[in-house]
């Protein structure tokens, strides 16, 4: 029977496409070619990774394209590995883009070799041929196709070169069906045919491929051996036959595949691609060789993120400052007319929903914006993992690795983005130490607070040595969670994607995609509070909840009583802990009613406090909602107590 739809069917039947590649090889970047702006983005059911769906129309013909997790192998190892496999066996896919990285051609044959061993049907993107061009690599893809029996189709995704050809070749082999693998040498070939032969005589059948599964099972797979446990007499068998492979070749199993696999690519790789002159040394490389010297690439990693924080701090304050002007001039303008018509309604408008949005805009919005503009342009430039690599000693002390300094960093924009970006580390034990970190890295929000308060009104150094406390502490925290609990920390392995010039256009729509959470979400929360405060300070109603914490804010704290305030609406969006607290003084001049020791300690305890509702949200989605009560504890905890010290030592040090 012919896997072609019936005449008329086809131009109905959707097509499912799904991309698979090592990590930065340019599987988003074919996938954003393909899908534009119709894509959507969630989890894979019951997993934390992100699942990323598009759809485009090509000849009438829907296609809905699964950008899979970025893999090396499919060894499972990894949730990513665990997800991408059961994916693929799944047979949903009715065609799979392996995208591979022309400039390494036979590491990247590898996951292509185990794709064809699962008989998925595979198109091969081989795409970055420009790239591969300019260090001198000439590659056959129509001899490449022939040796590897799929299609194969030179593309250069940042450009959109060959996305039509490709195309064409996911409808030509959407109609073929399930593909086949290559055979490896004869000693492994003949394991693998007694193994399968083993497998079609058992009566626990598989709802796989027998090779795939023969091959697993040699392989001493755990996951695939659980599935025939009640047939001891075949894992008798197979363990009989593993062990025999084992005595003639002289390695553990699993090294004997993975090495048939690995000459397989590489004689592949090799008839495939040559070296067509030796390769001039570009300025590219140049660069990139003094932005991961030992010496010079630490100073320019200091001086790079100098300029990040002082450009966060120049641009956001001046455009602070000029909505601040605008908002106060729209007040003053509004303020008789509304007071004329309706007092009760006039206060509560301009108090609390003007004001509200002023305050909104002015203190938070310029950081945020300005922040994710620059991170943008470090991970479009591809400098982000050239960092991570340089601070991979530092990280190591911590019991992590230089990845961690990517979520790290996006803690000083935002909590939330940062804690899911803790995916990227390969253990539950990693990720864990990491989340307990990030939610105390000074984000976009409460670096308002260190600004609009120590910065201005104690000075910058002040705001500075709040920064430098903060990361003092995060380094002794992750100290302390290291040896406590305690594992083999995991190596750095990471791809370093190309240098490249960042677009402007792109740059904006990133700006844009992320600040749009606090636009849509943030801002009519705060509004929402500011009215409430508004209303409560009205009917005289807040000065009974700020008392009740009176004894934390005054006895412990040494602050106002008012700045109780601050802690409650600081749980909802630390944007409103500083707004509220200007709405129930009546005034941005926090100097009128704190001293430069209340100020410093009252900033230091809102860094260090749980950043908001949403991050103790995405904590409870991302490891359960013990260990998510357990880090907002400490985080509290440790807010209150280095507040208290801090305000014992200022007020010894006479401020």
């Amino acid at each position: 029977m012919s896997d072609r739809p019936p005449a008329g069917e086809e131009q109905r039947h959707p097509i499912t496409v799904a991309l698979a590649g090592n990590p930065n090889v340019g599987k988003s970047s074919i996938f954003n070619q393909l899908t534009g702006l119709n894509q959507t983005v969630g989890n894979w059911p019951g997993k934390t990774v992100e699942r990323a769906e598009g759809v485009l129309v090509y000849k009438g013909r829907r296609i809905k394209i699964i950008d899979l997790p970025g893999i090396y192998s499919l060894s499972t190892f990894s949730e990513e590995e665990v997800i991408t496999r059961d994916y693929i066996l799944s047979g949903e896919a009715d065609v799979v883009i392996n995208v591979v990285d022309a400039t390494a051609l036979e590491r990247n044959l590898y996951l292509t070799l185990q794709l064809l061993e699962m008989n998925a049907p595979v198109v091969i993107a081989l795409n970055m041929m420009d790239e591969a061009s300019r260090k001198g690599i000439e590659i056959d893809p129509k001899g490449l196709s022939e040796r590897l029996g799929v299609p194969v189709v030179s593309v250069i995704a940042i450009s959109g070169l060959g996305m039509t050809e490709l195309m064409e070749q996911v409808l030509a082999r959407s109609a073929l069906g399930k593909g086949r693998r290559l055979l490896y040498g004869k000693e492994v070939e003949s394991y693998i045919a007694n193994t399968s032969g083993y497998l079609r005589s058992s009566e626990l059948k598989p709802p796989y491929p027998i090779d795939w599964v023969a091959i697993k099972l040699l392989e001493d797979d755990p996951a695939v051996k659980e599935i025939f446990l009640k047939d001891a007499t075949l894992l008798r068998k197979v363990d009989a036959l593993l062990k025999s492979m084992e005595a003639m070749h002289g390695e553990p199993a699993p090294v004997i595949i993975a090495s048939e696999r690995y000459s397989l690519s590489n004689r592949i790789a090799g008839a495939s691609a040559s070296q067509r002159v030796e390769p001039i040394r570009t300025v590219e490389e140049r660069v990139d060789n003094l932005l991961s010297h030992r010496f010079a690439g630490y100073l320019i990693l200091v001086v790079i993120l100098g300029i990040l924080f002082y450009t966060i701090f120049y641009f956001g304050g001046i455009a602070s400052f000029l909505i601040d002007e605008a908002f106060g001039q729209l007040i003053l303008l509004l303020r008789d007319p509304l007071y004329s018509f309706n007092p009760v309604f006039g206060e509560l408008f301009l108090n609390g929903v003007v004001f509200g949005i002023g305050a909104a805009t002015s203190i938070a919005l310029p950081y945020i914006a300005t922040f994710y503009f620059l991170l943008s342009v470090l991970e479009d430039t591809g400098y982000l993992p050239r960092a991570a690599f340089l601070l991979d000693s530092l990280m190591h002390k911590i019991g992590l690795h230089g990845k961690a300094f990517i979520p790290m960093l996006l803690g000083y924009g935002c909590s939330v983005p940062a804690c899911i970006g803790c995916r990227i580390m390969e253990t539950k034990r990693e990720r864990l130490i990491l989340g307990a970190l990030v939610v105390l890295i000074p984000c976009s929000a409460r670096t308002v607070i260190i600004l609009g308060v120590a910065g201005t009104y104690v000075g910058i150094w002040a705001a500075l040595a709040i920064y430098v406390l903060d990361l003092a502490i995060v380094l002794a925290i992750g100290r302390l969670l290291f040896k406590v609990l305690p594992e083999e920390p995991v190596g750095l392995i990471m791809e370093m994607p190309r240098l490249r010039p960042f677009k402007v256009k792109t740059i904006l729509k990133k700006t844009w995609f992320k600040t749009k959470d606090f636009v849509y979400m943030a801002l009519p929360l705060i509004v929402a509070g500011s009215f409430v405060v508004a209303l409560a300070g009205y009917l005289n109603v807040i000065n009974v909840v700020v008392s009740a914490l009176s004894p934390v804010t005054v006895g412990l704290l040494g602050l106002p009583v008012g700045t109780g305030i601050a802690l409650i609406f600081g749980l909802l969006r630390k944007e409103l802990a500083l707004i509220m607290l200007a709405t129930y003084f009546g005034t941005t001049n926090f100097a009128l009613f704190m001293t430069p020791a209340q100020m410093l300690v009252f900033t230091i305890v809102m860094v260090l406090y749980i950043p908001c509702i949403a991050t103790f949200a995405v904590l409870i989605r991302e490891y359960g909602a013990k260990r998510a009560l357990a880090i907002t504890l400490m985080n509290i905890t440790l807010a209150i107590a280095v507040g208290f010290v801090a305000m014992k030592v200022l007020t010894l040090a006479g401020l």
